[in-house]
């Protein structure tokens, strides 16, 4: 067999190749987006989910605003884990719990069900990394989904402990 019959011959099966990998890699990119509790309430009227891009607060707005006398204070959820929250967490923030577990998202869901759709309101976790925690993103998206526009997710970068207790902002203990 000479070389052209013999690369047309490993042509189908490197397209085939190919576009299994493709498929592969589309997968790995799309999978986070759908991995983040999007539920069917996230549908616009449209029918297409909202890609809103979650609106940020730094630490240190969020730390001016409960020192400061004035009112308007959103509420501030923390959407971490217990052990957590107890040791140090947002000055008149409610524990909600990971919403990453199913016990967690109901009881977001109940916390916010009688309230008006313009509350404002402030998420967080600081478990982990940002681009690593799995609850932050998925309390934003069922917040939104269940209609809450003034929503911002609490920025933090590393962790609690490093982008908040470390720079002196106040904290709580406890439940």
């Amino acid at each position: 067999m000479n070389q052209f019959s013999m690369t047309s011959a490993l042509f189908p099966r490197t397209v085939s190749r190919i576009a299994v990998a493709l498929t592969f890699v589309v997968a790995l990119v799309s999978a986070p987006v759908f991995a983040q509790g999007v539920s069917s309430k996230s549908k616009t009227r449209a029918g297409e989910f909202s890609r809103a891009a979650p609106k940020l607060i730094q630490p240190e707005e969020l730390a001016r605003i409960l020192q400061s006398p004035k009112g308007g204070s959103p509420l501030i959820f923390h959407v971490g884990y217990r052990v957590l929250y107890q040791q140090a967490h947002v000055p008149r923030s409610e524990y909600i719990g990971p919403v990453s577990e199913p016990e967690g998202i109901q009881r977001l869901r109940r916390r916010v069900q009688a309230l008006p759709r313009t509350q404002y309101i402030v998420v967080y976790c600081g478990c982990c990394p940002w681009s690593k925690c799995p609850n932050i993103n998925l309390a934003y998206n069922e917040l939104r989904a269940l209609g809450f526009r003034n929503v911002k997710l609490l920025y933090i970068a590393d962790n609690f402990g490093k982008d908040w207790v470390d720079k002196g902002y106040p904290v709580d203990k406890g439940e």
